[in-house]
């Protein structure tokens, strides 16, 4: 038996159980949860995000745009939410998520424990993707990048600057190896918790930071009717002599287009 584990959450329900179930043909005895009924409506089409809109024709600067107004939705609990995809070398994919612990001209930060599932598929395979959804202003922001781990400094100063109850957890917890059950990480918590209580609590070796370069950045704006606004902007590839009429200049060496919903 499972212990541990939240069962039920009914304060986050959105919509009615009245959905309806039926027989998904072809699979005997079997039954499918029918949600074809569950969509939303987005904004309307004449606050279309055109490409007259971007507050910057430099990717990063946009997504700073963006993510301010993030900031300021007092509905959205953690801005900074993002899934992360890997993948192993041979292309079996993986994803969670992370959060955005800094971002700037050369990159996204974020953190974790590098012999963690994530950690060993980047080691073999160091490109990734993000994707942030942030549903209340309908908006995502897909990235894809290769990915560098952050030097030791680094890493040593972020460890450092989180309370003191997340740098016992990230010791604590040997990420995504199995364990026998939840009682052996309290009381591994609790051992640490007194080994260090006068004492700073030194960054676990196989934890720290990485660096998505990104070399894809699209900004999805949800649109009435589903024609949503998708602008992208990517990186030349070396050596690309012939462009599309419709891609366009931007800043710091990018280019952008607008791509079909």
């Amino acid at each position: 038996m499972l212990r541990g584990l939240v069962t039920s959450a009914p304060h986050v329900a959105r919509y009615s159980l009245s959905l309806s179930v039926r027989a998904f043909g072809g699979y005997a005895g079997s039954d499918v949860m029918d949600l074809g009924a569950m969509r939303k409506s987005y904004r309307n089409d004449d606050e279309a995000f055109e490409e007259s809109h971007l507050a910057s024709l430099d990717p990063i600067a946009q997504f700073g745009a963006w993510f301010q107004e993030v900031l300021n939705c007092p509905v959205i609990a953690e801005p900074n939410a993002m899934c992360l995809a890997t993948a192993t070398r041979d292309g079996k994919p993986s994803a969670r998520m992370v959060l955005l612990k800094g971002f700037g001209s050369d990159g996204f930060r974020f953190y974790t424990n590098q012999q963690s599932r994530k950690g060993k598929e980047l080691e073999t395979n160091p490109v990734a993707s993000l994707l942030f959804f942030w549903e209340p202003l309908n908006r995502q922001v897909r990235i894809e990048g290769s990915v560098e781990r952050l030097s030791d400094q680094e890493s040593d100063d972020y460890f450092h600057s989180r309370p003191k109850s997340s740098q016992i957890g990230a010791a604590v917890s040997h990420q995504s190896q199995v364990i026998p059950d939840r009682e052996y990480l309290r009381k591994k918590n609790a051992e640490l918790e007194e080994k260090y209580k006068e004492k700073e609590v030194p960054r676990p070796v196989e934890w720290g930071g990485y660096i998505v370069r990104p070399s894809v950045i699209e900004f999805w704006q949800g649109q009435t009717n589903r024609l949503h606004d998708r602008i992208v902007f990517r990186r030349p590839t070396e050596g690309e002599a012939e462009t599309s009429p419709w891609t366009h200049p931007g800043e710091g060496g990018w280019m952008y287009e607008r791509l079909a919903p």
